[in-house]
């Protein structure tokens, strides 16, 4: 991969603009998890004009619900490849951005065991939510490509009651019925298969779910396994929403500026404000 490539992938952000983005504000670099190799940090944006970006303890009255993007690939080998961190990606801070425009909290961490570190994070989340302004009983989960199996993980694993809806974007879902395609892709492209032996009765059924398909998906047996996924998960009469960008391709929220783009990001974003806050508008 040339540097060229290289920087017009970490640069590149979200298709859809709204107004409160550049006024969002980010508290950097708070430490979730020490241990012998080095300290894990989250990112945190809040919506401009809360005071979520200073010290002290809030009220339960005050604190906000919150998103957050989840990591399936180790950082390190993130950073080999394109010389930054997933949380630093233009993508990933434009989302948060986005996110904390709408109302809620946005939150990108570092890892380095993306199913161990995920739970950690939450963890903390849930045990500093006075002091981060967060409300710990609504938190909702984001994650595309081969992030989504961390994703699914977090749902499966207890506590989960302050999990309260997770979108899954154009992603690698789990094997089913014998399948490969997950942990083939795992071992070929370097993320976690977070649900290698599950299935979907490993699931919670009241966790609501966004799934954004990308109709022109380039990577071999993504949509047969995701198109199985969503079968699986209806027979079970889990609580899915899905939405097909029957144009669009893999990443089609950096990679196609389009109005079809715009409106799957947006139907995301009121996704996510309807099962966290109560509110589409």
């Amino acid at each position: 991969m040339s540097q060229e490539t290289q920087q017009d992938i970490t640069t590149k952000t979200v298709v859809y603009r709204m107004p409160g983005s550049d006024a969002v504000t980010v508290r950097r670099d708070v430490a979730y998890k020490t241990d012998e190799a080095e300290t894990l940090t989250m990112d945190v944006y809040y919506p401009g004009g809360s005071q979520g970006g200073q010290s002290g303890e809030f009220g339960s009255e005050s604190r906000q619900p919150a998103v957050v993007f989840v990591f399936g690939y180790p950082d390190p080998g993130v950073q080999k490849i394109l010389g930054c961190r997933a949380k630093e990606m233009g993508s990933y801070t434009s989302w948060a951005r986005l996110v904390a425009a709408s109302g809620l909290v946005g939150i990108t961490y570092t890892n380095r065991q993306p199913v161990a570190d995920i739970h950690a994070l939450l963890k903390y989340v849930r045990d500093q939510a006075a002091a981060l302004g967060i409300d710990d009983t609504r938190i909702g989960l984001w994650a595309c490509s081969g992030n989504v199996p961390t994703a699914l993980s977090a749902l499966m694993q207890e506590p989960r009651d302050h999990l309260r809806c997770a979108v899954l974007c154009y992603g690698f879902t789990m094997d089913l019925d014998g399948g490969t395609t997950v942990s083939e892709a795992a071992r070929k492209y370097g993320f976690v298969d977070g649900c290698a032996g599950k299935g979907i009765a490993d699931l919670p059924r009241d966790i609501p779910l966004f799934v954004a398909r990308a109709g022109q998906d380039e990577f071999p047996g993504l949509n047969r396994a995701l198109d199985e996924f969503v079968t699986a998960a209806l027979a079970c009469n889990l609580p899915i929403t899905l939405v097909n960008h029957p144009t669009a391709p893999h990443a089609f929220d950096l990679m196609h500026d389009s109005a079809a783009s715009r409106e799957v990001v947006k139907e995301i974003l009121a996704f996510l404000r309807l099962h966290l806050s109560g509110s589409i508008s």
